[in-house]
Protein backbone atom coordinates (compact mmCIF):
# COMPACT_ATOMS: atom_id res chain seq x y z
CA UNK A 1 0.00 0.00 0.00
CA UNK A 2 1.83 3.43 -1.19
CA UNK A 3 1.44 6.02 1.20
CA UNK A 4 1.29 8.73 -1.39
CA UNK A 5 2.16 9.87 -4.54
CA UNK A 6 5.58 11.54 -5.66
CA UNK A 7 6.73 13.05 -8.77
CA UNK A 8 10.18 12.73 -9.83
CA UNK A 9 11.22 15.32 -12.34
CA UNK A 10 14.17 13.98 -14.60
CA UNK A 11 15.80 10.75 -15.04
CA UNK A 12 19.54 11.11 -14.70
CA UNK A 13 21.50 9.07 -11.86
CA UNK A 14 19.90 11.15 -9.27
CA UNK A 15 16.58 10.72 -10.30
CA UNK A 16 16.70 7.03 -11.22
CA UNK A 17 17.97 6.59 -7.55
CA UNK A 18 15.47 8.46 -5.87
CA UNK A 19 12.91 6.58 -8.25
CA UNK A 20 14.03 3.55 -7.02
CA UNK A 21 14.14 3.86 -3.72
CA UNK A 22 11.05 5.77 -3.08
CA UNK A 23 8.83 3.47 -5.15
CA UNK A 24 8.85 1.10 -1.98
CA UNK A 25 6.56 3.27 -0.19
CA UNK A 26 5.10 5.72 -2.40
CA UNK A 27 3.45 5.76 -5.77
CA UNK A 28 6.03 6.89 -8.11
CA UNK A 29 5.89 8.78 -10.96
CA UNK A 30 9.02 9.34 -13.45
CA UNK A 31 8.96 12.56 -15.76
CA UNK A 32 11.51 12.75 -18.58
CA UNK A 33 11.96 14.83 -21.39
CA UNK A 34 13.75 12.69 -23.65
CA UNK A 35 12.74 9.84 -25.39
CA UNK A 36 15.05 7.71 -22.78
CA UNK A 37 15.85 7.14 -19.30
CA UNK A 38 19.28 7.59 -18.07
CA UNK A 39 20.30 11.29 -19.17
CA UNK A 40 24.61 11.09 -18.58
CA UNK A 41 24.04 7.11 -18.99
CA UNK A 42 23.97 6.99 -22.12
CA UNK A 43 24.92 3.96 -24.57
CA UNK A 44 24.76 3.79 -28.17
CA UNK A 45 23.92 0.50 -30.18
CA UNK A 46 26.87 1.16 -32.93
CA UNK A 47 26.47 -1.14 -36.23
CA UNK A 48 29.63 -1.51 -37.82
CA UNK A 49 30.61 -4.00 -40.36
CA UNK A 50 27.92 -6.17 -39.82
CA UNK A 51 28.79 -6.22 -35.63
CA UNK A 52 27.00 -4.45 -33.02
CA UNK A 53 28.67 -2.87 -29.99
CA UNK A 54 27.37 -0.48 -27.03
CA UNK A 55 29.26 2.53 -26.67
CA UNK A 56 28.96 4.72 -24.06
CA UNK A 57 29.22 8.57 -24.31
CA UNK A 58 28.28 10.38 -20.85
CA UNK A 59 28.98 8.30 -17.43
CA UNK A 60 32.01 5.61 -18.08
CA UNK A 61 33.76 5.21 -15.51
CA UNK A 62 33.52 4.74 -11.44
CA UNK A 63 35.37 2.60 -8.78
CA UNK A 64 34.25 0.93 -5.71
CA UNK A 65 36.63 2.92 -3.52
CA UNK A 66 35.01 6.54 -4.34
CA UNK A 67 31.39 5.56 -5.67
CA UNK A 68 30.42 3.26 -2.85
CA UNK A 69 26.66 4.15 -3.27
CA UNK A 70 26.61 3.62 -6.64
CA UNK A 71 29.09 0.29 -6.62
CA UNK A 72 26.41 -0.91 -3.72
CA UNK A 73 23.47 -0.27 -6.14
CA UNK A 74 25.16 -2.23 -8.62
CA UNK A 75 25.64 -5.32 -6.70
CA UNK A 76 22.02 -4.99 -5.71
CA UNK A 77 20.86 -5.07 -9.06
CA UNK A 78 23.30 -7.58 -10.09
CA UNK A 79 25.19 -5.21 -12.56
CA UNK A 80 28.58 -6.53 -13.80
CA UNK A 81 31.86 -4.12 -14.09
CA UNK A 82 35.03 -4.86 -15.67
CA UNK A 83 38.62 -3.07 -14.86
CA UNK A 84 39.37 0.16 -16.92
CA UNK A 85 42.31 2.40 -17.87
CA UNK A 86 42.23 5.51 -17.10
CA UNK A 87 45.35 6.54 -19.09
CA UNK A 88 45.88 10.27 -20.12
CA UNK A 89 47.82 12.03 -22.91
CA UNK A 90 48.14 15.62 -24.19
CA UNK A 91 48.51 16.90 -27.49
CA UNK A 92 49.36 20.55 -27.64
CA UNK A 93 48.39 21.97 -31.24
CA UNK A 94 51.21 25.25 -30.14
CA UNK A 95 54.23 23.63 -29.18
CA UNK A 96 53.45 20.20 -31.02
CA UNK A 97 54.19 18.53 -28.01
CA UNK A 98 52.74 15.08 -27.32
CA UNK A 99 52.61 12.32 -24.09
CA UNK A 100 50.83 10.14 -22.59
CA UNK A 101 51.19 9.80 -18.54
CA UNK A 102 50.56 6.20 -18.29
CA UNK A 103 53.74 4.62 -19.32
CA UNK A 104 57.23 5.84 -19.78
CA UNK A 105 57.45 4.62 -23.22
CA UNK A 106 54.33 7.31 -23.87
CA UNK A 107 55.83 10.02 -21.71
CA UNK A 108 58.95 10.22 -23.88
CA UNK A 109 57.07 8.80 -26.89
CA UNK A 110 58.73 12.10 -28.37
CA UNK A 111 62.41 11.58 -27.46
CA UNK A 112 63.00 15.13 -27.65
CA UNK A 113 61.50 15.62 -24.41
CA UNK A 114 64.42 13.77 -22.87
CA UNK A 115 66.39 16.86 -23.78
CA UNK A 116 63.68 19.60 -22.94
CA UNK A 117 64.41 21.60 -19.71
CA UNK A 118 60.93 22.93 -20.14
CA UNK A 119 59.21 19.24 -19.93
CA UNK A 120 61.65 18.34 -16.69
CA UNK A 121 60.15 21.35 -15.44
CA UNK A 122 56.66 20.53 -15.65
CA UNK A 123 57.16 16.97 -14.78
CA UNK A 124 59.02 18.76 -11.61
CA UNK A 125 56.42 21.27 -10.65
CA UNK A 126 53.84 18.31 -11.38
CA UNK A 127 55.47 16.04 -7.98
CA UNK A 128 55.65 19.84 -6.03
CA UNK A 129 52.18 20.05 -6.90
CA UNK A 130 51.31 16.85 -5.52
CA UNK A 131 53.41 17.81 -2.56
CA UNK A 132 52.34 21.10 -1.73
CA UNK A 133 48.74 21.53 -2.83
CA UNK A 134 46.99 19.17 0.30
CA UNK A 135 47.98 21.86 2.76
CA UNK A 136 45.53 24.35 1.15
CA UNK A 137 42.80 22.05 2.77
CA UNK A 138 43.68 23.32 6.20
CA UNK A 139 44.56 27.55 5.25
CA UNK A 140 42.97 29.89 3.97
CA UNK A 141 44.08 28.93 0.53
CA UNK A 142 41.65 27.00 0.15
CA UNK A 143 39.19 29.99 -0.98
CA UNK A 144 41.87 30.86 -3.52
CA UNK A 145 41.21 30.18 -7.36
CA UNK A 146 43.06 27.79 -8.70
CA UNK A 147 44.66 30.50 -11.05
CA UNK A 148 45.77 32.51 -7.77
CA UNK A 149 47.11 29.52 -6.69
CA UNK A 150 49.45 28.59 -9.49
CA UNK A 151 50.42 32.20 -9.83
CA UNK A 152 51.19 32.55 -6.17
CA UNK A 153 53.45 29.70 -5.60
CA UNK A 154 55.29 30.26 -9.16
CA UNK A 155 54.23 27.18 -11.04
CA UNK A 156 55.07 27.07 -14.77
CA UNK A 157 53.07 27.86 -17.71
CA UNK A 158 54.18 24.55 -19.09
CA UNK A 159 52.71 22.76 -15.87
CA UNK A 160 49.61 24.50 -15.95
CA UNK A 161 48.78 24.41 -19.61
CA UNK A 162 50.06 21.20 -21.06
CA UNK A 163 49.33 19.62 -17.94
CA UNK A 164 46.82 20.50 -14.75
CA UNK A 165 44.55 22.46 -16.80
CA UNK A 166 43.78 20.32 -19.52
CA UNK A 167 43.29 16.92 -16.99
CA UNK A 168 41.01 19.05 -15.08
CA UNK A 169 39.08 20.27 -18.13
CA UNK A 170 38.80 16.34 -19.00
CA UNK A 171 37.88 15.74 -15.45
CA UNK A 172 34.67 18.43 -15.38
CA UNK A 173 34.25 18.60 -19.19
CA UNK A 174 34.62 22.07 -18.75
CA UNK A 175 36.78 24.87 -20.46
CA UNK A 176 40.43 26.64 -19.96
CA UNK A 177 38.89 29.59 -17.89
CA UNK A 178 36.87 28.05 -15.88
CA UNK A 179 39.14 25.43 -14.60
CA UNK A 180 41.64 28.35 -13.37
CA UNK A 181 38.16 29.52 -11.34
CA UNK A 182 37.81 26.49 -9.51
CA UNK A 183 38.07 27.56 -5.85
CA UNK A 184 41.38 25.20 -4.11
CA UNK A 185 39.61 23.79 -1.80
CA UNK A 186 37.09 22.01 -3.61
CA UNK A 187 39.90 21.12 -6.30
CA UNK A 188 42.13 20.01 -4.05
CA UNK A 189 39.73 17.98 -1.72
CA UNK A 190 38.35 16.27 -4.58
CA UNK A 191 41.50 14.84 -5.86
CA UNK A 192 42.62 14.36 -2.44
CA UNK A 193 39.92 11.66 -2.08
CA UNK A 194 40.58 9.98 -5.29
CA UNK A 195 44.10 9.67 -4.94
CA UNK A 196 44.88 11.83 -7.96
CA UNK A 197 47.57 13.94 -5.82
CA UNK A 198 49.62 10.49 -5.92
CA UNK A 199 51.82 9.00 -8.33
CA UNK A 200 51.37 5.31 -6.91
CA UNK A 201 48.51 3.27 -5.10
CA UNK A 202 45.76 4.71 -7.13
CA UNK A 203 42.31 3.02 -7.13
CA UNK A 204 41.36 0.37 -9.99
CA UNK A 205 38.76 2.51 -11.97
CA UNK A 206 35.54 0.31 -13.93
CA UNK A 207 33.34 0.00 -16.43
CA UNK A 208 29.91 -1.62 -16.30
CA UNK A 209 30.20 -4.14 -18.75
CA UNK A 210 27.85 -4.28 -21.65
CA UNK A 211 27.12 -0.63 -21.39
CA UNK A 212 26.29 2.24 -18.57
CA UNK A 213 22.33 1.47 -19.55
CA UNK A 214 22.62 -2.28 -18.31
CA UNK A 215 21.93 -0.45 -15.19
CA UNK A 216 19.26 1.39 -16.10
CA UNK A 217 17.64 -1.60 -17.32
CA UNK A 218 18.02 -3.55 -14.16
CA UNK A 219 16.35 -0.79 -12.53
CA UNK A 220 13.37 -1.22 -15.13
CA UNK A 221 13.03 -4.92 -14.54
CA UNK A 222 12.62 -4.30 -10.43
CA UNK A 223 10.74 -1.11 -9.81
CA UNK A 224 6.98 -0.22 -9.86
CA UNK A 225 7.53 3.06 -11.16
CA UNK A 226 4.77 4.63 -13.46
CA UNK A 227 8.02 5.93 -16.49
CA UNK A 228 6.31 9.12 -18.89
CA UNK A 229 9.35 9.63 -21.40
CA UNK A 230 8.95 12.46 -23.69
CA UNK A 231 6.85 14.31 -21.41
CA UNK A 232 8.40 17.31 -20.29
CA UNK A 233 7.04 19.33 -16.98
CA UNK A 234 6.16 22.59 -17.81
CA UNK A 235 5.18 23.92 -14.42
CA UNK A 236 4.86 23.38 -11.04
CA UNK A 237 2.73 25.35 -8.21
CA UNK A 238 2.81 24.01 -4.58
CA UNK A 239 -0.48 24.06 -3.14
CA UNK A 240 -1.87 23.35 0.66
CA UNK A 241 -1.30 19.31 0.46
CA UNK A 242 1.14 18.71 -1.81
CA UNK A 243 2.37 19.86 -5.26
CA UNK A 244 0.26 20.49 -8.80
CA UNK A 245 2.32 19.44 -11.91
CA UNK A 246 1.56 20.68 -15.36
CA UNK A 247 2.50 18.29 -18.38
CA UNK A 248 1.89 17.65 -21.96
CA UNK A 249 -1.06 15.41 -19.85
CA UNK A 250 -2.34 18.55 -18.19
CA UNK A 251 -2.21 19.00 -14.61
CA UNK A 252 -1.82 16.27 -11.81
CA UNK A 253 -1.22 16.57 -8.28
CA UNK A 254 0.96 14.74 -5.93
CA UNK A 255 1.77 15.03 -2.55
CA UNK A 256 6.01 15.73 -3.19
CA UNK A 257 8.23 16.25 -6.18
CA UNK A 258 11.67 15.64 -6.25
CA UNK A 259 13.05 18.35 -9.18
CA UNK A 260 16.24 15.74 -10.34
CA UNK A 261 16.72 17.76 -13.06
CA UNK A 262 19.55 20.80 -13.45
CA UNK A 263 19.10 23.66 -11.04
CA UNK A 264 17.97 26.21 -13.79
CA UNK A 265 15.87 23.77 -15.18
CA UNK A 266 14.32 23.29 -11.47
CA UNK A 267 13.78 27.13 -10.91
CA UNK A 268 12.46 27.76 -14.35
CA UNK A 269 9.44 25.26 -13.45
CA UNK A 270 8.67 26.68 -10.29
CA UNK A 271 6.04 29.08 -11.12
CA UNK A 272 5.88 29.98 -7.06
CA UNK A 273 9.95 30.32 -6.75
CA UNK A 274 11.01 31.50 -3.03
CA UNK A 275 13.45 34.26 -2.54
CA UNK A 276 15.86 31.44 -1.05
CA UNK A 277 15.04 29.36 -4.27
CA UNK A 278 15.77 32.11 -6.59
CA UNK A 279 18.86 32.72 -4.95
CA UNK A 280 20.25 29.31 -4.28
CA UNK A 281 19.11 27.38 -7.39
CA UNK A 282 20.20 30.49 -9.63
CA UNK A 283 23.50 30.06 -8.22
CA UNK A 284 24.81 27.05 -9.80
CA UNK A 285 25.40 27.27 -13.39
CA UNK A 286 26.14 25.03 -16.27
CA UNK A 287 28.24 24.25 -19.37
CA UNK A 288 26.94 22.91 -22.91
CA UNK A 289 29.11 20.51 -24.38
CA UNK A 290 28.37 19.50 -27.81
CA UNK A 291 29.10 15.59 -27.69
CA UNK A 292 30.07 13.64 -30.92
CA UNK A 293 30.53 9.94 -31.27
CA UNK A 294 32.40 8.73 -34.21
CA UNK A 295 35.61 7.06 -35.72
CA UNK A 296 37.64 10.19 -36.65
CA UNK A 297 41.23 9.48 -35.19
CA UNK A 298 42.62 12.65 -36.31
CA UNK A 299 41.74 13.76 -33.12
CA UNK A 300 44.04 11.59 -31.02
CA UNK A 301 47.34 12.35 -31.26
CA UNK A 302 49.65 11.49 -34.20
CA UNK A 303 52.12 9.53 -32.28
CA UNK A 304 49.99 5.75 -31.33
CA UNK A 305 52.40 5.93 -28.81
CA UNK A 306 50.59 8.81 -27.52
CA UNK A 307 46.74 8.02 -27.55
CA UNK A 308 45.26 7.23 -24.20
CA UNK A 309 41.62 6.51 -22.63
CA UNK A 310 41.72 10.40 -21.87
CA UNK A 311 42.77 12.73 -24.62
CA UNK A 312 43.38 16.29 -24.05
CA UNK A 313 44.28 18.89 -26.71
CA UNK A 314 45.86 22.32 -26.51
CA UNK A 315 44.27 24.39 -29.64
CA UNK A 316 46.53 26.55 -31.05
CA UNK A 317 44.80 29.33 -30.50
CA UNK A 318 45.16 30.64 -26.66
CA UNK A 319 42.19 32.10 -26.11
CA UNK A 320 40.28 28.84 -27.36
CA UNK A 321 39.42 26.16 -24.58
CA UNK A 322 41.19 22.80 -24.00
CA UNK A 323 38.85 19.74 -25.37
CA UNK A 324 39.05 16.27 -24.91
CA UNK A 325 38.32 13.28 -26.65
CA UNK A 326 37.59 9.64 -24.88
CA UNK A 327 38.85 6.28 -26.85
CA UNK A 328 36.27 4.36 -26.30
CA UNK A 329 37.90 1.24 -27.27
CA UNK A 330 40.75 1.43 -24.81
CA UNK A 331 37.86 2.40 -21.76
CA UNK A 332 35.24 -0.47 -22.59
CA UNK A 333 37.92 -2.93 -23.87
CA UNK A 334 35.75 -2.90 -27.16
CA UNK A 335 37.55 -4.84 -29.97
CA UNK A 336 36.48 -3.17 -33.20
CA UNK A 337 37.93 -2.86 -36.74
CA UNK A 338 38.11 1.15 -35.93
CA UNK A 339 38.37 3.45 -33.57
CA UNK A 340 34.98 4.46 -31.17
CA UNK A 341 35.83 7.91 -30.18
CA UNK A 342 33.69 10.38 -28.10
CA UNK A 343 35.20 13.94 -28.28
CA UNK A 344 33.86 17.10 -26.50
CA UNK A 345 34.03 21.02 -28.31
CA UNK A 346 35.63 19.47 -31.15
CA UNK A 347 33.11 19.36 -33.79
CA UNK A 348 34.37 21.31 -36.98
CA UNK A 349 37.99 18.68 -36.63
CA UNK A 350 35.63 16.06 -37.29
CA UNK A 351 35.14 14.38 -40.46
CA UNK A 352 31.18 14.42 -41.20
CA UNK A 353 31.14 11.19 -42.44
CA UNK A 354 32.86 9.45 -39.60
CA UNK A 355 29.87 11.11 -37.28
CA UNK A 356 27.70 8.10 -35.56
CA UNK A 357 25.72 10.36 -33.16
CA UNK A 358 25.52 14.33 -31.85
CA UNK A 359 24.38 14.51 -28.43
CA UNK A 360 24.88 17.79 -25.98
CA UNK A 361 25.05 17.19 -22.62
CA UNK A 362 25.49 20.30 -19.69
CA UNK A 363 27.58 19.68 -16.91
CA UNK A 364 27.75 21.88 -13.62
CA UNK A 365 30.41 24.65 -13.53
CA UNK A 366 32.59 24.18 -9.89
CA UNK A 367 33.02 27.84 -9.10
CA UNK A 368 32.59 29.75 -5.87
CA UNK A 369 28.90 30.68 -6.22
CA UNK A 370 28.23 27.12 -6.95
CA UNK A 371 29.87 25.83 -3.82
CA UNK A 372 27.69 28.57 -1.72
CA UNK A 373 24.76 27.06 -3.00
CA UNK A 374 25.64 24.18 -1.82
CA UNK A 375 25.85 24.79 1.45
CA UNK A 376 22.53 26.48 1.76
CA UNK A 377 20.75 23.49 0.20
CA UNK A 378 19.36 23.04 3.30
CA UNK A 379 17.66 25.85 3.41
CA UNK A 380 15.03 24.73 0.60
CA UNK A 381 15.21 21.23 0.57
CA UNK A 382 11.47 19.88 1.34
CA UNK A 383 10.01 22.90 1.77
CA UNK A 384 6.83 23.44 0.45
CA UNK A 385 6.85 19.50 -0.63
CA UNK A 386 9.89 20.14 -3.10
CA UNK A 387 13.09 17.84 -2.95
CA UNK A 388 16.02 18.86 -4.79
CA UNK A 389 18.64 16.23 -6.17
CA UNK A 390 21.67 16.38 -9.14
CA UNK A 391 25.25 16.13 -9.13
CA UNK A 392 25.48 19.53 -8.83
CA UNK A 393 24.68 19.80 -5.35
CA UNK A 394 28.41 17.98 -5.06
CA UNK A 395 31.31 17.66 -7.44
CA UNK A 396 29.33 17.11 -10.56
CA UNK A 397 29.73 12.64 -10.83
CA UNK A 398 27.68 10.04 -10.54
CA UNK A 399 28.28 9.54 -7.08
CA UNK A 400 27.37 12.60 -6.41
CA UNK A 401 23.96 12.25 -8.39
CA UNK A 402 22.94 8.90 -6.52
CA UNK A 403 23.91 10.60 -3.31
CA UNK A 404 21.56 13.62 -3.44
CA UNK A 405 18.99 10.89 -4.63
CA UNK A 406 19.36 8.63 -1.65
CA UNK A 407 19.20 11.78 0.47
CA UNK A 408 16.12 12.44 -0.55
CA UNK A 409 14.70 9.42 0.03
CA UNK A 410 15.75 8.90 3.44
CA UNK A 411 14.15 12.59 3.93
CA UNK A 412 10.84 11.08 2.85
CA UNK A 413 11.26 8.33 5.33
CA UNK A 414 13.38 5.77 2.81
CA UNK A 415 16.35 4.91 4.05
CA UNK A 416 18.92 2.39 2.35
Amino acid sequence: MSEGRIAVVGSGIAGLGAAWLLSRRYEVTLFEAADYLGGHTHTHDIQLEGQRYAVDSGFIVFNPQHYPLLTRMFAELDVAAQPTTMSFSVHDARSGLEYNAGSLGGLFCQRRNLLSPRFWGMLSDLRRFYRQAPAVLHSDEQFSTLGEYLQRHGYSDAFRDQHLVPMASALWSSPSQRILEFPMGQLIGFMANHHMLQLSGRPQWQVVRGGSNSYVRALRRRWQVLERLSTPVHAIRRVNNGVVLSSLRGEEHFNDVVLACHADDALALLSDSTPAEQQILGGITYQNNDTVLHTDARVLPRDRRAWAAWNAYVPADPQAPCTVSYWMNALQSIDAPQPFIVSLNRDHDIDPDKVLRRMRYRHPVQNAAALAAQTRKADIQGVQHTWFAGAAWGFGFHEDGLRSGVDVAHGLGVPW
